[in-house]
């Protein structure tokens, strides 16, 4: 199966695919139907077998296993008749349903910033990184790796544009900046050189010591601020650091909708600008958050004539 599977990576990675978890993955399947001696064509029972004994054990971890499967089970289908594809959904559904993203405030979003510029140590570089990254985070909707992945290369601050490379799905973007937001990225940058005249790394936010900052770094100084603003609640109702992409594009969808902007003129672009793959991913705010829910009622209402003194 080993060999099979290899086949089926290489012609999909000769299509443009990544696969890079999905392959992982698929290749542990082909491994353990050769260790247990299955021959012959793939069949459903060793599918599912694999998909619900891995290490994670969960639900949706091993609908989403036998999902890789099934792809490969239908590849392998069109050469062997004899195979056994898993019907969809057999395990159940695949992918978890997202959350309420937390839309920031203006006033959570200062509250958060004042508490940034509090860090320690005082007067060093960290608070000012922090203060930094969360409202450029806030500014433009970035993805949290992709702010840490900025270098002093990619980030243009006469032309106030950042060069995001290799972004989620291996695309690049240009993301133009707001002035207010070059702004304060010429300042850090200039504070950024102070502290460290000489910095080996080309990383755009550096660390006390002059390192890149880390994700795992990021999450627990975001989490320690949450806790000290006193932002607690049940798991997944807590404001999140990437809540703070979600209310950059929900903000965003409001404020053009109380303009009278043609929301689906523009979600095109907005979709480009966050980096989605598909537009599809940008509609979902218009029905993830109740204001955005509300705007497209009344849309819905006029188009089929249901408003006020529509017809019906």
């Amino acid at each position: 199966m080993v060999s099979l599977a290899e086949e089926y990576l290489t012609m999909r990675r000769n299509l443009g695919f990544a696969l890079e978890v999905e392959g992982q993955q698929l290749m542990r399947f082909a491994r353990h139907a050769d260790r247990v001696g299955h021959r012959g064509p793939l069949t459903i029972d060793l599918a599912v077998r694999w998909a619900q004994f891995g290490r994670d054990r969960g639900v949706v971890a091993s609908a989403r296993r036998l999902d890789i499967v099934r792809r490969f089970a239908k590849h392998r289908w069109l050469l062997d008749s004899r195979t056994q594809v898993p019907p969809e959904g057999l395990l159940g559904p695949s992918y978890r349903r997202r959350p309420t993203p937390h839309i920031y405030s203006d006033g959570e979003l200062t509250a958060l910033l004042k508490k940034a510029s509090a860090l320690g140590p005082a007067g060093g570089l960290r608070p000012r990184t922090y203060v930094t990254l969360l409202g450029l985070l806030a500014s433009t909707g970035l993805r949290i790796s992709e702010a840490l992945r900025l270098t002093r290369e990619t980030v243009d601050l006469d032309a106030g544009v950042l060069t995001v490379v290799e972004t989620k799905f291996h695309k690049s973007r240009l993301v133009p900046l707001h002035p207010t937001t070059t702004r304060e990225l010429r300042r850090y940058a200039r504070q950024r050189d102070r502290y460290h005249r000489r910095a080996s790394s080309a990383a755009f936010f550096l660390t006390e010591r002059g390192t890149p900052l880390k994700y795992w770094r990021t999450l627990m100084t975001f989490t320690a601020l949450r806790k000290t603003l006193g932002w607690t609640g049940p798991r997944g109702r807590r404001p999140r650091l990437h809540d703070l992409r979600h209310s950059f594009a929900v903000r965003r969808l409001v404020r053009w909708d109380r303009r009278g902007v043609d929301l689906h003129h523009r979600i095109a672009a907005l979709s480009t600008y966050l980096g989605h793959v598909k537009v599809t991913d940008t509609y979902w705010y218009l029905t993830a958050v109740p204001e955005l829910l509300a705007i497209t009622g009344r849309r819905y209402e006029r188009y089929a004539g249901l408003g006020r003194g529509g017809t019906r």
